[in-house]
């Protein structure tokens, strides 16, 4: 039997057994923290506690029901304690019971939705390490164009930026394997332990020459926002995700552009982004707004039921707004576009959004595991529930849609510089 129909067959094994684990008769999960709020598609955010689960009673009069959980009989488990019987005594391979333990839990978790899941130690490192801020890795950006995988930016002072790597370039192996056509498979294999190697070979934008580059990995420092002047009263402002760092990044751009400039409008650039944080999302709406709502949702729990408003005094007063968004911008980038739209602060311009208006809270576990779970569905300002809808921008750009460039050179950061002179010409007719 091969690994693939093994695999499938566990999982659905772990699909039945899920809920009897889930609820500790197996003893397989800890007791669970209150969990962090996030809005992504897989990041962790801020530590916060809350009560624990209570334990199960034992009943001296009825032994069975010791386990039990509110919901789940004793034929419920006389039946899941069957399958498992079943599949440890007659499937064609022996499998572990840590294995099909552990296809318990992922297949009852990702039946759910396509965004709550299961996560090992790895999986739950991987999130912490992004929602930090920081990684061991090359430091580089990357997206998928077309059938290849492009370098977006090497990041300031990483090993991707003192080898070359330049914006533009492919990636075509990586430690001599083929990259496919998967921006997450490809980032996994770029990243590991800070001091080790990996080799990369580039195909050069322009030139198509192939370049083999050896790097050291290290810890990087991620600064998820980024910031320049498009001419000299217009500046570009580019949020590539959410982490914990982003709303003192965006504070500093935001004052390092104000220093030597006074600005009349800012692009702010979301497409690409696939979210993070929320919070994060909320702190850079709340410092583009004097008053109004950000975000709300509606969860069955207390803490899944939440208002965010924004404070009095903002970053960029008097400062027009154009906000770039497109398919990929997701989940916390939505929130601020959302809230950017919904209180008239700024137009959108783009392709409608991708449409992820869940909350998920990552819950730690035993042993370094956790739940990635979707524990809210939130709403923009307006009221709008946006989940497989998205956010239809103010003004649809036409044509094939594009990754972020070059901000000189990028066709779409030139349509927003347009929509400032627009909006400039519709007042004065007005006047």
């Amino acid at each position: 039997m091969n690994s693939g129909r093994r695999h499938l067959l566990t999982l659905a094994v772990g699909i039945a057994l899920g809920l009897l684990i889930a609820v500790g008769w197996l003893k397989f999960f800890a007791p669970a923290a209150k969990p962090p709020r996030v809005e992504t598609s897989g990041d962790a955010r801020a530590e916060r506690r809350g009560p624990q689960a209570p334990a199960a009673r034992s009943s001296p009069t009825n032994a069975p029901s010791a386990a039990l959980a509110p919901g789940l009989t004793f034929e419920d488990q006389q039946r899941f304690a069957e399958i498992l019987q079943r599949v440890r005594r007659e499937y064609v391979d022996e499998v572990p019971r840590e294995q099909l333990l552990e296809a318990a839990a992922r297949g009852m978790v990702a039946g759910l939705d396509p965004y709550s899941a299961y996560l090992d130690q790895r999986e739950f490192e991987e999130i912490r390490r992004g929602a930090a801020g920081n990684y061991p890795g090359i430091g580089i950006e990357v997206a998928a164009e077309g059938k290849a995988i492009r370098v977006l930016r090497p990041l300031a002072d990483s090993p991707a930026a003192r080898a070359g790597l330049r914006r533009g370039d492919e990636i075509v192996r990586i430690d001599d394997a083929p990259v496919g056509r998967d921006v997450g498979e490809a980032i996994e294999q770029m990243r590991g332990p800070a001091g080790s190697r990996v080799r990369l070979t580039v195909r050069r934008a322009g030139s198509g020459e192939l370049v083999d580059v050896s790097l050291e990995r290290t810890r990087v420092e991620v600064h998820s926002v980024s910031g320049e002047m498009l001419d000299p009263t217009h500046a570009y402002i580019r949020i590539v995700s959410f982490s914990d760092t982003t709303a003192s990044d965006f504070d500093t751009v935001v004052k390092s552009l104000q220093k030597s400039h006074k600005l009349d409008g800012v692009v702010l650039d979301l497409r690409n982004n696939p979210g993070g944080v929320l919070e994060a999302a909320v702190a850079v709406a709340d410092a583009l707004l004097d008053t109004g709502n950000i975000v709300s949702a509606e969860g069955r729990a207390p803490d899944a039921r939440f208002r965010m408003d924004a404070k009095p005094g903002q970053s960029l007063p008097g400062v027009d707004l154009v906000v770039l968004v497109n398919g990929a911008s997701a989940s916390a980038a939505e929130i601020l576009a959302g809230a950017i739209k919904d209180n008239h602060r700024g137009r959108l311009i783009g392709r409608k959004t991708f449409g992820k208006g869940l909350v998920q809270s990552v819950i730690p576990l035993a042993d370094g595991r956790a739940l990635k779970l979707t524990t809210s569905r939130y709403a923009t300002p307006s009221g709008a529930m946006i989940n497989e809808r998205g956010i239809e921008p103010d003004v649809t750009l036409k044509g094939r849609e594009s990754v972020p460039g070059e901000p000189a050179r990028d066709p779409e950061v030139k349509a927003a510089l347009r929509e400032f002179a627009h909006a400039t010409r519709s007042q004065k007719t007005r006047a």
